[in-house]
């Protein structure tokens, strides 16, 4: 399924993604390209990285740029997006995708774990949302947009450091809201069910598990990672310019 909503008022804009080289960032990064705004992201994966910076530069014309940082390491982060504001003067819109939903039961949980669970899932969307808002200056604002996830609701085994981290989403989104709402910049946050991408197929989720995910939800189809592009656009475009301190849900009706 391709990409079918046109946004005229992100061409041009300048738009930062963490932890786009693969997955949901990947087809994230390949919407805003699409849509013809300068976008920067950046990974850990640097070969899927940079392969798809190139690809999508030659098959969109767009300004796409890749940056090898790790999320967990703030100043690096901070800087990524310093670099990314220097391209067009300003930030317009921020996603903060990076995430690992590495499995653990609770008895192998130990503070190190514990610890990395939310520097990876949680503590880098605060610190990159703080240097954003730096960089979406009135009139125009901005838009950020926290991936969360419906794990916490689900109750889904050996995942609890992560569904805890990504059960915060919710309340750092709602409060960023309300501290910067004055400043014109939008703060919501995408909620996604079972994405099924390469890395939950080879991993996770095998053929039965998404019959049966697909069999409870209302929606009778799988998802992939353009479902949740296609709310990243609208939450970063004008068109929902009356959003803020919201949770967008995109699991086909499964909660």
């Amino acid at each position: 399924m391709a990409i079918v909503a046109r946004y005229p008022d992100l061409a041009g804009k300048t738009v930062f993604v963490s932890g786009g080289a693969t997955g949901i960032g990947a087809d994230i990064v390949a919407a805003f390209a699409g849509q013809k705004a300068t976008t920067v992201f950046v990974d850990i994966d640097e070969p899927r990285g940079r392969a798809l910076a190139e690809r999508l530069a030659a098959e969109t014309g767009a300004h796409v740029a890749f940056l090898r940082v790790d999320v967990t390491d703030i100043p690096a982060l901070e800087a990524a997006i310093d670099h990314a504001a220097s391209i067009g003067g300003r930030l317009d819109v921020l996603v903060n995708n990076a995430a690992n939903d590495r499995r653990a039961p609770v008895e192998a949980v130990d503070p190190d774990a514990w610890d990395a669970a939310m520097a990876v899932n949680l503590k880098h969307q605060f610190f990159a949302a703080k240097a954003a808002h730096r960089h979406m200056t009135p009139p125009r604002g901005g838009s950020i947009v926290n991936l969360g996830s419906t794990s916490y609701r689900l109750g889904v085994p050996n995942l609890t450091a992560y569904a805890t981290a990504k059960s915060a989403v919710r309340g750092l989104t709602r409060q960023l809201a309300r501290e910067w709402g004055r400043d014109l910049v939008r703060v919501n946050a995408i909620v996604p069910g079972a994405i099924l991408t390469e890395k939950q197929r080879q991993l996770w989720i095998s053929r039965e598990e998404e019959d049966r995910i697909v069999a409870q939800q209302c929606l009778p189809r799988a998802l992939d990672g353009e479902d949740v592009a296609e709310l990243a656009l609208f939450l970063a475009s004008d068109a929902s310019r009356g959003c803020t301190s919201q949770d967008f849900v995109v699991d086909g009706g499964l909660t």
